[in-house]
């Protein structure tokens, strides 16, 4: 008889998640991610997918629950059945496919002996992303109609080797080998001795899919040298057969704007991932350095008097989505609804802005041409009228320049509807990336953000800076200002001072 589990009870899902692209991640992987209690995480799974986790969960990285262990394995399986036995859900995030040279039989039958349910998630295996993001077709009509997966792990001139090498080099179609790095002379040997063409077409993929991603291809018999000549270590795969010189004519990921190009973004956290995630579409690498915290205000009186007062203003000026939020937030704490703003007009900074009250249910009256304190000034100068009160909600800090503009004419109250300060906590090893030149770009959204990423970093950094060997690049003239003011020179400056446009001047500044 078949026993049958509760889906509420507690249960391990082996998740591939993908080679490295973040995108790469299944979307039942995905759904898992956002239910999970516990999340069990490899060396190689991207980062970036643990931003789908739910509040609360508990994320380790199992090279540090196993790091001093004698078995590897064991701490790992121990904690998904320890956790799976009390109840909770864990997934067991692996880098590419559990199910391929990942020891995700192991778990699972480790698993089954405990009488813990589980469920095995594919995942894009490493060869898969690194064959497709090198131009590398692993199979073609013209060329194979078949490819085989080995690991490189094992030693080719052994006795009891499982591996049956003699066939591999007659095999008719593509190899590709894992974890062979460390192996490639003696495996490139022993594929030659044993009947293989030196002249076949091969190539090693380095951290394929991310935007470190590189890659050398040559003859089977050149191809150590090459290697070494390029400096490629570990993590790569290996791909052997005519289907690599294809490559010349199908890479793609290659030839995007921002390939092999590493990328700070210093924006608050919760508006890093869009840009991140633009910045991986573009085939770069991003990095995240939140430069300013965003807060609750640390007294909330003068906004819950403006709430009081709504019906004494004719409009209500937004200049940044964390206003929107925030504002709207506290009118609903108070008791409050989008009814008590039905006679007012709205204006917005810019698309984000204006996009943030759309969410809500509001049409914004104003939005300027451009995306700036002055345009919004002027144009609010022509839409309101005399005697109209404005409640201006922003940030505690910034510019005064729509304040001071339309206080000439109309009366206006400011309010802080949230605070940024100064990040508390920097990463100190992207510091040490900065130090070392290991980024090429550095992105700034606001002359706050350039204020506070400046007082972050040392003379060595600023340095890298000044000689041109780390670029800024701003998101608008306002930002520019700030950063001239500091001493520092500016790479590219946004023509149109949103993420696109900021996207835009990063391209122009890498070709």
């Amino acid at each position: 008889m078949t026993k049958h589990v509760s889906l509420d009870s507690g249960k391990v899902y082996l998740v591939g998640a993908g080679p490295g692209h973040p995108g790469l991640l299944t979307v039942r992987g995905m759904q898992l991610l956002r239910r999970a209690d516990l999340i069990l995480y490899d060396k190689l799974a991207p980062h970036s997918l643990l931003e789908y986790a739910k509040p609360g969960a508990e994320m380790r990285s199992v090279v540090e629950l196993a790091a001093h262990h004698p078995e590897r394995v064991a701490p790992i399986h121990e904690m998904m059945i320890e956790a799976a036995q009390r109840g909770l859900c864990v997934v067991r995030l692996k880098g590419g496919d559990p199910s391929i040279f990942g020891r995700g039989g192991e778990e699972a039958q480790a698993l089954r002996e405990a009488g813990v349910p589980f469920e095995i998630v594919p995942g894009v295996t490493a060869a898969l992303g690194a064959a497709a993001f090198a131009g590398i077709p692993l199979t073609h009509r013209a060329y194979c109609s078949a490819v085989a997966f080995v690991t490189g792990h094992e030693n080719p001139a052994k006795p009891d080797t499982a591996l049956d090498w003699a066939a591999l080099a007659k095999f008719p179609g593509t190899l590709v080998l894992y974890m062979g790095m460390s192996r490639l002379d003696r495996l490139v040997a022993h594929l030659i001795e044993q009947g293989k063409d030196p002249k076949t077409p091969a190539a090693v993929v380095r951290l394929a899919t991310t935007g470190d991603q590189q890659t050398v291809d040559s003859t089977l018999a050149e191809l150590p040298n090459a290697v070494r000549l390029a400096g490629l270590a570990a993590p790569a795969l290996v791909i052997v057969g005519d289907v690599v010189q294809l490559r010349k004519e199908i890479a793609w990921f290659e030839n995007l704007p921002l390939f092999n190009k590493r990328v700070l973004v210093t924006r608050p956290q919760t508006q890093s991932s869009e840009l991140a995630a633009q910045i991986v579409e573009r085939g770069g690498h991003p990095y995240l350095l939140p430069a300013v915290e965003i807060r609750e205000p640390e007294d909330w009186s003068p906004v819950d008097q403006a709430i009081a007062d709504l019906r004494d203003y004719q409009w209500l000026v937004f200049t940044s989505v964390h206003g929107v939020e925030y504002f709207l937030q506290r009118l609903r704490s108070l008791g409050r609804d989008l009814r008590a703003l039905g006679h007012i007009q709205l204006a917005a900074i810019g698309p984000k802005t204006a996009d943030a009250l759309r969410r809500h249910g509001l049409d914004p009256d104003v939005v300027p041409e451009r995306y700036q304190s002055e345009d919004l000034a002027a144009a609010l100068q022509v839409a309101i009228g005399p005697g109209d009160r404005i409640l201006l909600a922003r940030a505690n800090r910034g510019r005064e320049l729509l304040r001071e503009t339309l206080s000439a004419t109309n009366e206006v109250t400011q309010i802080a509807v949230y605070s940024q300060v100064d990040a508390a906590n920097v990463d100190p090893e992207l510091i040490d990336h900065l130090r070392r030149g290991e980024i090429d770009f550095i992105t700034l959204t606001s002359s706050n953000i350039a204020r506070s990423l400046v007082k972050q970093l040392d003379e060595t950094c600023l340095e890298r800076i000044r000689q041109g060997q780390i670029k800024l690049v701003t998101l608008s003239r306002v930002t520019s200002d700030a950063v001239r003011e500091l001493g520092l020179p500016i790479s590219a400056e946004a023509e149109e001072a949103t993420m696109e446009g900021l996207l835009r001047a990063l391209e122009q500044s890498h070709a």
